[in-house]
């Protein structure tokens, strides 16, 4: 079986083959892992991160920033990622109709990924997935993802830019989350900006990004549904380097450990550990620390 993934190759010329290879990575299917080390990435393919809260408008902004790139000639891929259960196919239904104008796009690869409980709003597979997209020849590649706060830096080691994009009703919930969001933007969206009390609400966060001294950190003001301020926001992503950071090696690390504990738990059976865990309760000195080392060797 796992000889078959053989002639997976995937291609932004052949989206079956995308999509196929998607499939067994993020289901681990038989061959997962020798599909993932003979990919060959293209490690100059930009990855853009948006995140921010349910309802902030995030994939009408990605569907105008999709056609901004596409009639630059791009192909772009996008990685839509939503909180739900992998059972409820609601929200992410709703993901693909904003986007319904490219999804049959021949230069448009759109994917939608469950988090599958996942804390910070990325499964565990975004990763391996990204690298699928990034070994298959898009120009560009977009993760879009829910959540904003301390536990989103995934996403930031994962995106070459990041934007958090929030709404003028966040009102003061942003002095809540600052400490996130200061750690992980490279950029704000404010969106819906045409809204009552929306420069009111960027000045706020003007003066708590003068504060935390990161007054750098680029505004954008958008009305996604209207299509406005998107240009701004595209000339940022295509015209900006990338950007160098230790939260891409923190990530790594993270996923290289998992790795590599996952290859050393392979051999071990969690039912029979349980039975032997049931006979040796019987003994009159049951050590637990004794008893896994014989696990570890």
């Amino acid at each position: 079986m796992a000889g078959a993934t053989q002639h997976i190759t995937p291609t932004c010329t052949n989206f079956r083959s995308v999509a196929r290879a998607l499939t067994i990575v993020e289901n681990n299917l038989a061959g997962a892992a020798d599909l993932l080390k003979s990919l060959t990435f293209n490690i100059h393919t930009p990855v853009t991160g948006i995140t921010g809260p349910p309802g902030a408008g995030k994939s009408t902004l990605v569907n105008a920033i999709i056609n901004n790139l596409v009639q630059q000639g791009k192909k772009v891929a996008v990685l839509a990622i939503d909180p739900t259960s992998p059972f409820n196919f609601g929200s992410l239904l709703g993901d693909r109709i904003r986007m319904a104008s490219h999804f049959n796009h021949p230069d448009v690869f759109i994917r939608s990924l469950a988090t599958r409980g996942s804390l910070g709003g990325l499964s565990a597979k975004t990763i391996e997935m990204t690298d699928v997209l990034k070994a298959s020849g898009f120009d560009h590649i977009i993760v879009e993802t829910v959540g904003v706060g301390q536990s989103e830096v995934e996403i930031a080691g994962l995106a070459d830019i990041t934007f958090v994009m929030l709404v003028p009703e966040a009102g003061d919930e942003i002095q809540n989350i600052k400490s996130g969001l200061m750690e992980i933007a490279d950029a704000f969206i404010i969106n819906k900006a045409d809204r009552e009390g929306a420069d009111l609400f960027i000045n706020n966060l003007k003066k708590i990004l003068q504060q935390s001294k990161e007054n750098k950190v680029p505004i954008f003001k958008t009305v996604a549904s209207k299509n406005e301020g998107i240009d701004a926001i595209t000339d940022f992503i295509l015209s900006n380097p990338k950007i160098t950071n230790s939260r891409r090696e923190l990530l790594l690390t993270q996923k290289i450990y998992n790795i590599i504990q996952q290859n050393k738990m392979a051999g071990i059976d969690k039912k029979k550990l349980q039975q032997d865990i049931a006979k040796a309760l019987q003994e009159p000195y049951f050590n637990i620390y004794r008893f896994a080392s014989n696990y570890i060797g």
